[in-house]
Order: C-alpha cells, then structure tokens, then sequence
C-alpha cells in the first residue's frame, strides 16, 4: 500500500469525525457511529503507516529521506 492510499484514508476518517462531531453537537442521529468509524479509520490508517515506516526502515532508511 502507498503512502498516498494511507493519507487518503486518514483523511477521509479525519472528515467523517468532523462531520460527526458536527451531528453529536446538533443532536442528529447517526452522530455516534461516525465517529466510531472515523476513529476506527485514523486507528487503522496510523497502523498502516506504522508498518509501511518500519519496513521501510528496514529496507531503505525512510526517516533519512
């Protein structure tokens, strides 16, 4: 996976926690799982990029880029 699909992802989790922040203020159904999708998104995006700089690492030295 590239960096550019994890960003994207991130993002989007990013948009959706905001929007269900937004839903949770106004009291609008569906507010709660936005934000449990959109947390459970950033998770598994900072897990993706976890493992992509470690192997990296590994491979390449990333952090000297």
């Amino acid at each position: 996976m590239k960096y550019l699909h994890i960003l994207v992802i991130f993002i989007l989790a990013t948009a959706l926690m905001v929007v269900g922040a937004l839903f949770k203020l106004m009291h609008w159904p569906g507010a709660s799982l936005m934000l449990i999708i959109g947390m459970g998104g950033q998770f598994i995006s900072l897990v993706l990029l976890a493992a992509k700089v470690i192997s990296e690492r590994k491979n390449n030295d990333f952090l000297n880029k």
